[in-house]
Formats: structure tokens, C-alpha cells, sequence
């Protein structure tokens, strides 16, 4: 498996993924792939890899998406999006790319945002593994279901 930035030739395939992952909701399109890639504070990398270990073709398996906001001395970060195939969970994708969230904003010595559907156990408890504690709630987040999401902070490395 292979950690790298994304392209917006990547952005297909992204949106894929979203309406696998998100059914019932509003997935990103490769439209607002596309947008938030350009961004000048955004970052969105992938892990590339064989999705049947058994064949060397390699496709996007994941997919992560950071903001960075707030002023460049004391700045603070947002998880945009993060998702893995569902052929290709459980192979630590997820952690593979939360390890390189989490190192971008320990170097800034910056916290980390980010919203999850309330009742996601493996992604909350994913998060609380990195420090991530639960900070407020956001009523009807998701639509068009109206799932709330937990709002989730991992302190800065200094207040840890």
C-alpha cells in the first residue's frame, strides 16, 4: 500500500466511494471533490493499493481530506472526509491515514476537528484511539436522514 497526495484525476474516484460509504445521504460528487482539492489550505491524500491482495492491480482504497483555518501562527485543523472501500477495511488504512493527519497537526502543535455519525462504534473508537474525545453534538447533521454527528476534538500535542 502506498500513502499519497491526490489529484483531481482522483476525484471519481472519491465520489465513488462516497455513495458506497454514505448511502442515504448527500455523497460529495467528483464536482466538490474537485472544489475542495483546490483549495489553498486543504490537503486530501489516499492510499493506493491492490484491493485483492492476491492481484497487483492497485486502485484509490482511501481517501482523507484536512483543513487547515485559523491564522498560520496558531492555526487548527478539520477532517473533512475520510473513507475506506468496504472491500479493503479492517487492512489499516484508516490508521495508515489518521497517523499522517495526526502528525500535520502535531508539527503545527494544532487541534483536530472532526464530525461522526452518532452510532459509528469502529470510527469513534478509531478516533478515540488518537486522542479524539467527544465535545458537543450537532442535531441533524447528516441529510437528507438527519443523523446527528458527535463534534470530536484531539487536543494540541502540548495540552495532551
Amino acid at each position: 500500500m502506498k500513502l499519497r497526495e491526490l489529484t483531481p484525476a482522483d476525484a471519481p474516484r472519491c465520489a465513488e466511494l462516497e455513495k458506497v460509504l454514505f448511502p442515504g445521504e448527500t455523497p460529495w460528487s467528483s464536482g466538490v471533490f474537485h472544489q475542495e482539492m483546490a483549495q489553498p489550505f486543504n490537503f486530501y491524500f489516499g492510499v493506493e493499493g491492490a484491493l485483492d491482495p492476491a492481484h497487483e492491480s492497485t486502485v484509490l482504497l482511501g481517501y482523507a481530506g484536512i483543513g487547515m483555518m485559523g491564522p498560520a501562527a496558531d492555526p487548527e485543523f478539520e477532517i473533512h472526509t475520510i473513507g475506506v472501500d468496504p472491500a479493503a477495511q479492517r487492512r489499516g488504512i484508516a490508521r495508515m491515514m489518521m497517523d499522517n493527519i495526526c502528525h500535520i497537526a502535531d508539527l503545527k502543535d494544532a487541534p483536530v476537528f472532526l464530525e461522526v455519525r452518532v452510532g459509528n462504534e469502529p470510527a469513534i473508537g478509531l478516533y478515540e484511539g488518537y486522542a479524539f474525545a467527544k465535545q458537543g453534538m450537532r442535531k441533524n447533521y447528516y441529510q437528507p436522514s438527519g443523523a446527528d454527528a458527535h463534534v470530536m476534538v484531539r487536543p494540541r500535542q502540548s495540552e495532551r
